[in-house]
Parts: C-alpha cells; sequence; structure tokens
C-alpha cells in the first residue's frame, strides 16, 4: 500500500546524475519474505540498511533484518484432551552489505540502478514450541549469516527510488531515501 502510495505521489523525473553517480548516502527500507531455519514457511521480514560510497560503483552498509513466524493449532482425539500448541520463531541479522553496480557497464540510464551484492553478518535466533509436555526454548546468538543479492533500483527523482532485492535467504522490495 505504501509503495503504491509513493507511486502516486511522487513524479518520475530524471535523476541529474551521469555514470559518475554516487550510489551511497542512501537509506533503504524494505519489506518482504525471507527463509531461515526449521519454520517450514517464508516469513515476512523487515530490512534496513544504510549505504555509504567506498569507491567507484561499490558501497558498503551496515543492515538489520527482522523475520518473525508463529504457527498455532489445536491438537487431540479421543485419547488425548484437545489442547492448542504453538511454535514461534525470531530471526534478527546484523552485519554489513558489500554492493557493487554495473550502470555504467550495462549503459543503464540515470533512472536506473542495477547490482550484485552480498552480505555478511551474524545472527540472533530464537525458537520456542509447545509440544503437549512442557514448552521447550532455544536461543542462537551467533552464527554466521551470509547471503547473495541480485538486484535494481528505479529512482522516481534525485531523492527518492523504489527497490527490489532478490537474494539468496530474504527478498525485499521497498524504498530508497538518498539523502
Amino acid at each position: 500500500m505504501v509503495l503504491i502510495a509513493s507511486f502516486a505521489c511522487f513524479s518520475s523525473t530524471a535523476q541529474t546524475t551521469t555514470y559518475g553517480e554516487k550510489h551511497g548516502h542512501t537509506l533503504n527500507l524494505g519489506l518482504g519474505i525471507g527463509y531461515y531455519g526449521y519454520a517450514h514457511s517464508n516469513m515476512p521480514v523487515v530490512h534496513a540498511n544504510f549505504e555509504f560510497d567506498v569507491a567507484k560503483n561499490f558501497t558498503l552498509a551496515p543492515f538489520a533484518s527482522f523475520y518473525k513466524y508463529e504457527r498455532y493449532y489445536n491438537w487431540g482425539d479421543k485419547n488425548h484432551p484437545k489442547r492448542d500448541y504453538y511454535y514461534r520463531e525470531t530471526v534478527i541479522p546484523i552485519g554489513i552489505k558489500g554492493t557493487y553496480y554495473f550502470d555504467q557497464f550495462l549503459g543503464a540510464g540515470s533512472n536506473w540502478d542495477f547490482y550484485l551484492a552480498g552480505s555478511l553478518g551474524f545472527v540472533y535466533r530464537s525458537y520456542s514450541w509447545e509440544n503437549g509436555y512442557e514448552g521447550d526454548r532455544y536461543t542462537h546468538g551467533s552464527r554466521l549469516y551470509l547471503d547473495a543479492h541480485i538486484g535494481t533500483e528505479y529512482h522516481f527523482n534525485k531523492s527518492l527510488g523504489m527497490f527490489l532485492d532478490l537474494s539468496s535467504g530474504v527478498s525485499t522490495v521497498g524504498l530508497a531515501f538518498h539523502l
């Protein structure tokens, strides 16, 4: 809904940069889907990063994401009374994303960015479930987090763009605020 409203509110005037374009000083906020662990299902994801220029066509961006999955169900039969069971999982990856932009190589217009990226960091993971006996809770705080990305951004104007980031773990669509 936010994305549709953004399309309606902002014009698609061309960005005034050239192939020497700076990609840094950009706040990227996205929503999407991801998979981690044993939830046996995709989980909704909220993601944020802030890009800094490091070299021509290359940025680094500290990032944080948040996934949460919950499943409740009721089970019972003639030998066991019906009762509620649950499974909950929370995943919070934190790290740095390195991005290389191929705009110049592809001859893309100034309204478009195309990139490949990789994320490296640590993940906090907490999960618990009720199995009919005692609920169990497990927490893992320092697992390595790796993710590979391919993506694009369309610039509505000099300050605002919309991106699509497809990856091996978390795929998001969102808004890019160029500060």
